[in-house]
């Protein structure tokens, strides 16, 4: 995450020093410019944290539901087990 953000705050410094080489005499133009640019790069950087936290989440429910498939399995012979104990003890009709 933190190179994202590093690298979207790169993006805006150059798109910056770009937008004033387009124009050097018109101050108004340049902070517009900068402006749009650190909204867009804010945009990227959030949309980059955003795309981490899905990820980050969608492993973090892959592992929740790996632990619980195997305990919802021992649990399953657990009870075929239980299962198998009380059909033998039933007496014969």
């Amino acid at each position: 995450m933190k190179a994202s953000l590093l690298l979207a705050l790169v993006c805006t410094a150059l798109l910056a020093a770009g937008a004033r080489a387009d124009s050097p005499r018109e101050p108004e133009t340049l902070v517009r410019k900068v402006q749009e640019y650190a909204q867009k790069a804010t945009a990227m950087a959030k949309s980059a944290f955003s795309m981490v936290q899905e990820s980050e989440a969608a492993q973090q429910a892959r592992r929740w539901l790996s632990d619980k498939a195997d305990l919802a399995k021992e649990r399953l012979v657990w009870l075929k087990e239980k299962l198998a104990e009380l059909w033998k003890q039933m007496p014969a009709a």
